[in-house]
Formats: C-alpha cells, structure tokens, sequence
C-alpha cells in the first residue's frame, strides 16, 4: 500500500513538471506577486503626504476634532505634526499597512479599548486613504495604537 502511494506521487510529480513548463510557455511570463508591483499614484500627487483626521468619544476634549497633517515638510494643524510624519515614514520599514482593515476572521482579545473613533482621509506617500479606526478589541485598539501620535493617546 505505500509502495503504490509513493509510485502515484511519484507519477503525479512527473506529469506536473512536464505538463508546468508548456502551460506557463502558452500563456506568457507569470504576472509579479502583488508586493512586488508598485503602488500607484494618484494622479497630480507628487507622492507627499496630506491626510486629514477626524477623531471623536476619545476621552480628551483636547484631542477630539479634525486635523491637516502635512508631511515633507511636517505642517498642517495637527497638534504634534513633526512626531505624526516622523511615525508615517518609519511605518513602511515595518512592513504592515497601517491603514488596512483588521480582516473578518481575525482573532482579536475580547476587550474595549473606549469609545474613541477616528477617521483618515487623504493620501500617504502618493496613495489615497479612506480609513477608519476604533477601539472595540484587541486588533484595533493594536491598530490604533500603531498609528500614535497620529491618531492622540486615549484615556
């Protein structure tokens, strides 16, 4: 019995080798993993950054409100500009998306991090940003929290 299942994958191995090579020559070269391509540009954007960000419920009367946050050079009224663009630019060498939704099926900590919403709009290094935040588990209150001092410590 394992005899025969180590000859049908032996088999099955061949043909998938043989037959790989004149599937990918018919259909020309393979497309470039999706980290591999870059990120568009949007139009008339000379690749700077220009968000916009509306927070509210966040406990601090102080930081709730919406903010122009500049960057290259830092400005906009943003309470901390200079600190939000200095975080901006090392989030790609970290390698995650800070703007990307938490997926639907991830496992999150059961836990309320407050009321606090917020919203980003605008652009980051040349690519449009529509995103929102909360703190209703773990993933986003982690979320959130990758982002300070753009979105404002929370009580």
């Amino acid at each position: 019995m394992l005899r025969r299942l180590a000859l049908t994958a032996v088999v099955s191995l061949a043909a998938l080798s043989a037959a790989a090579p004149a599937a990918t020559a018919s259909a020309g070269p393979l497309p470039l993993p999706l980290q591999l391509l870059p990120l568009p540009v949007l139009q008339g954007d000379d690749g700077r950054t220009h968000l916009t960000v509306v927070v509210s419920g966040s406990g601090n009367p102080a930081a709730d409100g919406s903010y122009e946050l500049e960057c290259e050079p830092a400005g906009g009224s943003h309470p901390v500009a200079r600190q939000a663009c200095d975080r901006l630019a090392q989030l790609p060498g970290e390698g995650a998306d800070p703007f990307t939704p938490v997926p639907r099926d991830a496992m999150c900590t059961q836990q309320f991090g407050g009321p606090a919403t917020a919203r980003v709009t605008g652009s980051w290094r040349g690519r449009s940003i529509d995103a929102t935040f909360d703190r209703t588990n773990g993933c986003e209150i982690g979320r959130w929290n990758s982002l300070r001092p753009v979105l404002p410590n929370v009580r």
